[in-house]
């Protein structure tokens, strides 16, 4: 298969040698590896740390979890409460406020907020005037740039013009719609009903708000998806032209996620026809003017996400890739993950276990990590290659007091294999990632992680 791009030619052949089980790394260690002996105290620890950093600080990123939905998704693996009860919302809105009180007093007064993102859940599951309360809520806590970014999930089947003109005057710039497949089939099999006409229209609203950068998220190896039938999606996302495409491969954990045991499984694609809807994605998304940004982001070319990626200042985090690496990440809410300093951090994932800390006056961490100066090493390398960035072995030597090669010798000779394919180079200064080797990042990333051979309950996904 020869994908029409001038820099990407990736064979099924190649897509069979090395589509393996591995992390995503939007964290190293990845989150399996968190544990109860991190706690509130030690989140404390780590923001007081920081706060006593004054004028060194990087800015922050929050993001903020809204778990509610009005109905299941049967395909989803997300943190959220179904409720048709709209009057929940008002008490979590009151203990987020509280929760970031306990927050905004331990990072310092110095800190900016560069960032702002509302997952779920359904952040729209609020209403209008419940998301202006909140803007002020984080408005009052955090100092935001004049510049910064702010992000909200959209569920089309909950937003009207009025809703896109409300988040556009709270300041939101940038929007990511679920729209998962078009099918009405498919749609039918997960519990999803949103026809072209309401994704379209939201799209329209999103545009004539003047949000910034639009992502639509589509979801391949879904129940009675087809070759012919994700062809018909792929015509209407790429007639909606959104700035960004996050095509990502559909995990089926029953035993995990209660939700998707009422999937059908002889209803979901071979392993065969995954891997030939993903082919002919890639191949009409490279056709249609995107660019690969790796794993399973695309991006127009003039968007920020592609320049980011030209710039070398690509970076992950748990939302997936963005544009904005020296940020400390704090989450809100029930199931948060933050990453600040040299830590993560994860919340509670009940309201009854989020609540009961907030009135204890304690910050609502379950389980968390603190990273080692290995940690953080073996984190910058395999971000850097996650990003597509050179790893650099000078700048690393010097950052780290260490000799790269030597430190790092047993990896280096397990990647000959990837060099031979084509997917990296490496020389005496450098280990670079090539246009087609941004599809299995991630396997090039594992060879740098040292956890990977140690048991976990994780249960990974397959790179394509």
């Amino acid at each position: 298969m020869n994908p029409a791009s001038p820099d990407i030619e990736i064979s099924e052949q190649l897509i069979r040698r090395f589509d393996t089980l591995g992390p995503r790394y939007t964290s190293y260690p990845t989150a399996d590896r968190f544990h109860a002996e991190f706690n509130a105290q030690s989140y404390d620890a780590q923001l007081e740390q920081r706060a006593a950093n004054t004028g060194s600080n990087p800015p922050l990123s929050v993001y903020v979890h809204i778990p509610f939905c009005e109905s299941l998704c049967y395909f989803c693996a997300c943190n959220k409460i179904i409720t048709k009860e709209h009057g929940r919302a008002a008490e979590y809105l009151r203990y987020l406020e509280r929760e970031m009180a306990l927050v905004a007093a331990r990072i310092g007064p110095d800190r900016q907020t560069a960032q702002l993102h509302f997952g779920g859940g359904t952040p729209t599951f609020l209403s209008p005037d419940e998301l202006r309360q909140l803007m002020q809520m984080l408005r009052r806590h955090f100092d935001f740039l004049p510049d910064a970014e702010l992000g909200i999930e959209i569920d089309p089947r909950t937003v009207n013009d009025d809703t896109m003109a409300l988040l556009a005057e709270l300041g939101f710039n940038r929007t990511s719609f679920g729209v998962q497949d078009f099918d009405p089939a498919v749609q039918q099999a997960v519990n999803r009903i949103q026809p072209l006409a309401m994704v379209e229209k939201a799209v329209s609203a999103s545009r004539k708000a003047g949000f910034v950068s639009v992502n639509a998220d589509l979801i391949y190896g879904l129940p009675k998806q087809s070759l012919e039938s994700f062809d018909h999606t792929l015509d209407s996302i790429i007639a909606l032209s959104p700035d960004r495409i996050a095509l990502y491969n559909y995990a089926h954990l029953p035993s995990r996620f209660k939700a998707q045991r009422l999937i059908v499984g002889s209803d979901l694609p071979s392993a065969e026809e995954r891997l030939q809807i993903f082919l002919l994605s890639m191949r009409r998304l490279l056709d249609a003017g995107y660019v690969y940004i790796g794993l399973d982001h695309f991006s127009k070319p003039g968007d920020e996400l592609n320049l980011a990626r030209l710039d070398k200042s690509l970076h992950r985090n748990f939302q997936g890739y963005t544009t904005r690496a020296d940020c400390d990440l704090v989450g809100l809410g029930v199931s948060a993950i933050s990453k600040v300093g040299h830590s993560y951090s994860q919340a509670v994932r009940t309201v009854n276990a989020y609540y009961e800390c907030i009135d204890r006056g304690v910050l609502p961490i379950d389980r968390g990590y603190a990273l080692s100066m290995d940690d953080v090493l073996r984190r910058q390398v395999i971000m850097e290659l996650m990003c597509s960035g050179p790893v650099d072995f000078a700048a690393i030597n010097r950052a780290y007091g260490i000799d790269f090669v030597t430190y790092f010798a047993p990896e280096l000779g397990l990647l000959g294999q990837y060099q031979e394919a084509g997917l990296i180079t490496v020389d005496a200064d450098s280990i670079q990632v090539t246009p087609k080797g941004r599809l299995f990042v991630r396997a090039v990333g594992m060879v740098f992680d040292k956890y990977l051979s140690q048991a976990t309950t994780s249960k990974f996904s397959k790179l394509i």
